[in-house]
């Protein structure tokens, strides 16, 4: 039994929408992670870029579980001496909720040219709108 591998010429991209109103926001970015990988077709392949569009709405409606509101912590350096720069997430949630989805959903992908990639075909909202009406998205709704 062979094994059919797909090349990057051959791949077939669709457009899903993820509502991520209620829905805790490392469940949303698993699935959001998963598309964009193109783990969900049957003809993944791993060294292949196959995966969908993802267009995630109502970001700032996701929920935190548990205390990771009060707990978990966002860091960045800005390079020099004493530059660390700390936001706890319940804050980052309120000012920047697309960027804490986007911050999730990277940490899931490869960190090489494929999730780099990746990650150009995944577009956040805070609210339910969005402009990508003319590309016709789907959307998803295996969870």
């Amino acid at each position: 039994m062979s094994t059919t591998l797909l090349k990057k010429e051959n791949v077939q991209r669709k457009w899903y929408v993820l509502d991520a109103a209620g829905k805790p926001l490392g469940r949303t970015a698993v699935i959001a992670a998963n598309i964009l990988r193109g783990k969900h077709k049957v003809d993944f392949t791993p060294n292949v870029d196959c995966g969908d569009c993802v267009i995630i709405i109502n970001t700032d409606q996701a929920v935190l579980t548990g205390n990771k509101a009060e707990q978990k912590m966002y860091r960045r350096h800005s390079g020099w001496i004493g530059g660390l720069k700390e936001t706890k997430a319940r804050l980052m949630m309120e000012k920047r909720s697309d960027y804490a989805m986007e911050l999730a959903v990277k940490g899931m992908l490869p960190k090489n040219t494929l999730g780099r990639a990746a990650m150009t075909r995944l577009k956040l909202y805070k609210g339910a709108e969005h402009n990508h009406a003319a590309q016709k998205p789907e959307a998803w709704t295996q969870d």
